[in-house]
Formats: C-alpha cells, sequence, structure tokens
C-alpha cells in the first residue's frame, strides 16, 4: 500500500471512531401551531467545549420526511465530523413545497423552514447565529425549496444548493399536492409563475448567495436545472452548476450530497475567516 493510500486509510478510520450524535426533536411551530419533528445531527466535538458551529439546513424531497437523509445517506455522520459543522433536516411534510400555502393557512412551511427552524436551533444549540454560517440544500421538491428560501431570505441563509431540483413548478400542474398548496391553476396562475425557483433567481439579493447546482443527466427534470442554470448565467449570476451521469434516485443524492456538503465547507470557512 503506497504512502496517500495510508494516509487516506488513516483519514477514513480517525473519522468512523468519531460519535456523532444523531436526536429528533420536536420544533414548535406558532405559525402552524404545532410541533414538528426535525433530525439534528451534531459533531462528535460539539460536546467537548463551547465551540460554535455553521449549520447545514438539509431538506427532502416529496412524499418524503424529516429521517430520509439520515436514513438514506449515513455518510451525513462522518461529514459532520470531517466538516465540524451541524446538519438539520427538518420536515416538510409530504408535499408542503416549503411555501406558505396562499389557499390553505395550515401549510406555512416557508415561515417554519425560513424562520422557525433557524430561530430555534440558533436559540438552543451552539451554532454562529450569522448567515456566513448558515447554507440551506435539498434534493428534488427540497432543491427547489433550498433556492425559493434562500433568495427569499438572504438575510437568514448565505449558501444554498439543490440536487435533482423541481425548479420550475409552474408547469407542475397535476399531481404532487401542487393544487393543494397553490389553489387552482388559472385563479392562481401568478402563483405558480412568481413562485417558482425559475422566476425567483431575478430577485437577485442584495447579499451574495454562494450557489450550487446540480443534477443527473438521465434524470427526467435534469432540464430545470439546466434551465436555471442557463438563466443564471444569462443574470450574471455567480454560481457552481454540475451535471454528471444519474437518475432522480438516492443513489445519485447520496454520492451529490458529499460534493456539495464540501462546497458548504469551503463556503463557511472562507466567509468566516474574512
Amino acid at each position: 500500500m503506497n504512502k496517500k493510500l495510508l494516509v487516506f486509510a488513516f483519514v477514513l478510520i480517525s473519522f468512523s471512531s468519531m460519535a456523532a450524535t444523531v436526536d429528533t426533536i420536536l420544533i414548535h411551530s406558532n405559525s402552524m401551531s404545532k410541533d414538528i419533528k426535525t433530525v439534528i445531527i451534531r459533531p462528535d466535538s460539539y460536546a467537548k467545549g463551547d465551540t460554535r458551529f455553521p449549520v447545514l439546513y438539509l431538506l427532502h424531497g416529496y412524499g418524503g420526511s424529516y429521517n430520509n437523509w439520515v436514513k438514506r445517506a449515513p455518510g451525513l455522520q462522518v461529514m459532520v465530523d470531517a466538516f465540524q459543522m451541524i446538519i438539520v433536516c427538518p420536515d416538510g411534510a409530504i408535499g408542503s413545497w416549503y411555501f406558505d400555502s396562499p389557499v390553505d393557512p395550515t401549510f406555512k412551511y416557508e415561515t417554519f423552514v425560513g424562520t422557525e427552524v433557524p430561530n430555534y436551533i440558533d436559540a438552543n444549540y451552539k451554532t454562529i447565529a450569522d448567515r456566513k454560517a448558515r447554507a440551506i440544500s435539498g434534493l428534488s421538491m427540497g432543491g427547489h425549496g433550498a433556492l425559493f428560501l434562500a433568495f427569499r431570505h438572504s438575510e437568514t441563509f448565505g449558501a444554498c444548493g439543490s440536487m435533482s431540483g423541481a425548479l420550475d413548478v409552474s408547469v407542475i400542474t397535476k399531481g404532487y399536492d401542487m393544487i393543494k398548496r397553490l389553489g387552482d391553476t388559472i385563479a392562481n396562475r401568478k402563483y405558480y409563475e412568481d413562485w417558482s425557483v425559475l422566476k425567483v433567481i431575478e430577485q437577485y439579493p442584495k447579499d451574495s448567495l454562494a450557489i450550487i447546482i446540480d443534477c443527473g443527466t438521465e434524470d427526467q427534470i435534469y432540464w430545470m436545472s439546466l434551465a436555471v442554470h442557463e438563466k443564471m448565467m444569462k443574470l450574471k449570476i455567480p454560481h457552481d452548476y454540475i451535471a454528471r451521469p444519474g437518475k432522480h434516485e438516492w443513489p445519485y443524492w447520496v454520492n451529490s450530497v458529499k460534493y456539495q456538503a464540501l462546497f458548504f465547507h469551503e463556503f463557511f470557512r472562507k466567509g468566516l475567516k474574512a
């Protein structure tokens, strides 16, 4: 075994010996008058001192739940130790799309994930309460939610990402609970268009965002990520864009989150060093 492989093996052994803590907690939503389950993954070093940590908020997709990421991507526990960050996975219901629904007052997941969850995490955990230490990403519906929330709440999040994001909700007029969230496709057409990430990015915030978008080239909604990338290029919005072989499935996302976690680690490192 050569020297490089020995070093790599040592690093893997070191990380595997660490003991990231995974908790499921209830966060009360005042806007929806209910408690909502959320997974918190803390690095091994969290309990050993007064160090404060940056936070990556990781959103699930349509039909998913708060525990999807920790169940399907166990490597997250290695990542929080390697990158010294906290990962928070809030529940976004089966199909909230992370909107404050204009037709259903019981669904206010923009307020919950964009405001209530970060406020709770900062108040109860050793975090760095600064947008330079907060990132948000997600898969599919969660990819749309992450970019949607980051652009609309850039005072809270300094970086965002999308993995296989359903980034153009204006064309999702059948199924996926979209009518339940946004209402009639004709009477409420403005919501389908204005709340689509493809439109939201036109209002680039005064505080710059670090953005990463990726999608598998065999994904049936690959064209949405490509369309957002091309529009960002036209609008001169800085971002990283990756297209690699892959479908709309967990093997792709388990691999993708590794790259995104590194991207956000670098964002945290540079931002907090400045």
